[in-house]
């Protein structure tokens, strides 16, 4: 019996399950319609369809780099309990998804995730991912910190083309993902802060300063914004490792050692949640 569009669309409103699950449904059950949702109900996914309205507002943050460390990629998975995020099944699930969207960024992931719902009980959603790839020789490095919540992905760029090899710098990039996951920076250096931020902490430090000489206000503003600088780019923030060295200088002590010129280029920071 032929499967028509109108016979796909109408299981699809009786059971919000996806086309292609309708479509197999329908070819298995030779176009009875009743039995099709009772085959859609049976592999869960009708019941999957019925979780998709629910709250996500838990999950994980998973990574995958490739195997040359020329690109990486963060992904958040959302469920609705930090019970089922931190369950093995789904935490593999979550691996294997940015795993899938590294090697192809267009790839339809539904019937993963509709299966992955099916199996756990409850809503899942992939929120959101993000790639890095060092704009030419380099490497990416990754960090996921204890339960997944929080997870950082960093791109070093270089002018050696075996760098990523080289364990002192993986070992450097490594130490510098765990910076950030702790330090929350906003940017890698001073001239990416956006200038409305600059103008903003100006603003506060001169009405601190208000009713004191000029010369001191200006004395008081510029030490105020180079604290704000200290405080939220990456490269002038004390190594939460070693606080007498910036990280800027941390790259260059590891930069020296290699015999390779590094440069920090960009990072990601993803925070369960809070894209929500």
């Amino acid at each position: 019996m032929s499967i028509t569009k109108d016979s796909v669309m109408s299981l699809r409103e009786k059971t919000g399950a996806g086309l292609i699950d309708c479509k197999r449904a329908l070819a298995e059950s030779n176009g009875d319609m009743d039995e099709a949702v009772s085959i859609l109900r049976k592999k869960g996914v009708a019941t999957a369809a019925k979780k998709s309205g629910r709250s996500a507002s838990e999950g994980v943050i998973a990574q995958s780099i490739s195997s040359d460390r020329s690109k990486g990629i963060l992904v958040e998975v959302n469920c609705e309990t930090d019970f089922v995020a931190k369950n093995e099944d789904f935490v593999a699930f979550s691996t294997s998804i940015a795993g899938d969207l590294l090697d192809n960024p267009d790839i339809d992931l539904e019937e993963k995730r509709t299966e992955q719902v099916a199996k756990i009980g409850e809503n899942i959603q992939i929120s959101r991912s993000e790639t890095l790839s060092p704009s030419g020789s380099g490497l990416v490095e990754s960090y996921v910190h204890t339960g997944a919540k929080v997870a950082v992905l960093l791109s070093i760029s270089s002018d050696s083309s075996d760098v990523a090899g080289n364990q002192q710098v993986v070992s450097m990039a490594k130490d510098i993902c765990m910076h950030i996951a702790a330090t929350s920076p906003v940017c890698v250096s001073r001239d990416e802060v956006p200038a409305e931020l600059v103008e903003k902490e100006k603003e506060i430090a001169n009405a601190q300063a208000e009713g004191k000489p000029a010369q001191a206000i200006e004395k008081i503003v510029t030490g105020k914004l180079e604290k704000y600088y200290a405080g939220v780019c990456l490269l002038e923030q004390p190594f939460v490792k070693n606080p007498d060295q910036s990280i800027q200088q941390f790259v260059d002590e590891v930069s020296k050692g290699a015999g390779s010129s590094l440069k920090v280029e960009k990072f990601l920071r993803f925070q369960v949640g809070e894209k929500a």
